[in-house]
């Protein structure tokens, strides 16, 4: 079997940039800290790319330059124009991109093995570099055929309600049982050089089928774990044709955004009350025989506020919590609503912001929102550290958010969010709802009880122009 020695000044090039890498994660983990953490990562990725370009044969160095220049500046052109309520789906988009290049890579090791080393004296691809191409091209082809779903359902090209096909459970055990027999054919086949085995064709074939099938069943509701898990696996696609390229930054890079990506997921599965194992399956809180909506509701008695009445009794209030959804993000409305909160301030109203861990549409979605108006830091709290002081709330403002804080989570068992964690609104001493209309259900589509109690006052329109107006009632 062929042995790769690595340079040591190699070695410790990829090393420092591994350990930039583990401080872009750690910067990440915060707001504060997370534009630091972006530039230990761009750094660290630097070091692994010139390093790369220097020790390793390259056909046509400027065409490698010219490629990564064009993917440069279609990348900056893009971060430039994307609006913040499309990054989700930009995240999404990005991760199909990793899946693909794994899948490319996989495929262009199997027709040319002899280029990347992994060609044995007796003309057959090496048993151990089987495995790993057919694994990263199995990760990656389920990385871009479910990434492509989901930003399909969070784009709206698609409908985010699960798609719940007969027997989905045993097709998709099945098919993935399917693959690692396939795999494990494909390493011990007799006859595996260049291009030769087809086992290796099904083995993607049957892999695009099932990131397909995998992210159809799930709901919108449950899309941001989508989004982490995908994240997830894109780091196992590349960790996995690292070791095909025999590169150790890829290795390392793709290990640190595999293991971190799942536990991302895992912790989110924990604040929604899913399972982890589900998630990995495909289909999670997609029950058929689960309504969700219930009757309807629209009918029942509610009250309408106005700017006036919200303004009055916030100025009057001594604590109030702000409630963040995806319709602040629709309506552009943080830098408002940091407005809002700078006037409640003077007027010596203690406000805070309660962050759920789901709320958006991906992971620290209402965070970025948040850091982006230059909201304090320290006024931002996660579910678990806020959760008990609702009850001595004067006001709890939710500006775009619904199934966050539906209570259907805690008393409907049909529901597709029961179980779910959700803010205790109800226990404020009033309750103020911004939404365009009461005919909107939330990203799940089930109705909300608050929506109709008797301390919520739903002040219908858009959110940016709600908050604006409450704002000019607050320096009146």
């Amino acid at each position: 079997m062929e042995t790769h020695a690595v340079n040591p000044w190699v070695a410790a090039a990829y090393l420092v940039a591994g350990v930039c890498f583990i401080l872009a994660l750690r910067g990440l983990s915060s707001p504060a800290t997370s534009r630091a953490g972006n530039r230990y990562g761009m750094f660290g990725m630097a070091i692994a790319l010139v390093t790369t370009l220097i020790t390793h044969e390259i056909a046509s160095l400027p065409e490698i330059i010219g490629a990564i220049a064009i993917g440069g500046g279609i990348g900056f052109v893009i971060a430039r124009r994307i609006q913040m309520t499309a990054m989700p789906q930009l995240v999404a988009a990005f991760h199909s991109l990793v899946g693909l290049a794994a899948v490319l890579v996989a495929v262009a090791a199997f027709l040319n093995p002899d280029a990347f080393g992994i060609l044995g004296a007796d003309g057959n691809i090496l048993n151990v570099s089987r495995v790993e191409m057919a694994l990263g091209a199995a990760i990656g082809a389920i990385t871009f055929s479910g990434s492509v779903i989901a930003f399909a359902k969070l784009n709206g090209n698609m409908s985010g309600s699960p798609i719940l096909l007969p027997a989905r459970h045993v097709i998709n055990l099945g098919t993935l049982v399917l693959i690692i027999a396939l795999t494990a054919m494909f390493a011990v086949a007799a006859h595996a050089g260049p291009g030769e085995s087809p086992l290796f064709w099904v083995v993607v074939a049957l892999s695009f089928a099932i990131g397909f099938l995998l992210i159809i069943p799930i709901g919108g509701a449950d899309m941001p774990v989508v989004v982490s898990m995908l994240n997830s696996y894109s780091g196992w696609a590349a960790a996995a044709m690292g070791f095909t390229l025999h590169n150790t930054a890829m290795i390392i890079t793709g290990a640190l955004v595999g293991s971190s990506g799942a536990i991302l997921s895992y912790i989110m599965c924990k604040a929604m009350n899913r399972s982890f194992l589900s998630v990995i399956a495909g289909g999670f809180g997609a029950d058929a025989g689960g309504g969700g909506g219930g009757e309807a509701k629209e009918q029942r008695p509610w009250k309408r506020g106005s700017a006036e009445d919200a303004a009055f009794l916030m100025k009057e209030a001594e604590n109030v919590i702000i409630i963040p959804g995806y319709g602040m993000a629709v309506a552009q409305a943080q830098h408002a609503l940091r407005e809002m909160t700078d006037l409640l301030k003077e007027h010596g109203v203690n406000v805070k912001f309660a962050i759920h861990p789901v709320a958006g549409r991906m992971p620290g979605h209402m965070n970025v929102l948040l850091a982006e108006a230059s909201v304090p830091y320290d006024e931002v709290f996660e579910l678990e550290d806020i959760q008990s002081e609702f009850a001595q709330a004067d006001v709890a403002f939710i500006i775009g958010a619904n199934d966050v804080v539906n209570p259907a989570a805690k008393t409907d068992k049909s529901s597709p969010i029961y179980g779910m964690p959700v803010f205790d609104v109800d226990k404020a001493k009033t309750i103020f709802f911004i939404k365009r209309s009461m005919g909107g259900q939330g990203y799940a589509g089930v109705d909300n009880d608050v929506f109709y109690m008797d301390q919520t006052m739903m002040l219908l329109s858009d959110a940016k122009k709600m908050v604006e107006e409450i704002n000019k009632s607050l320096t009146d």
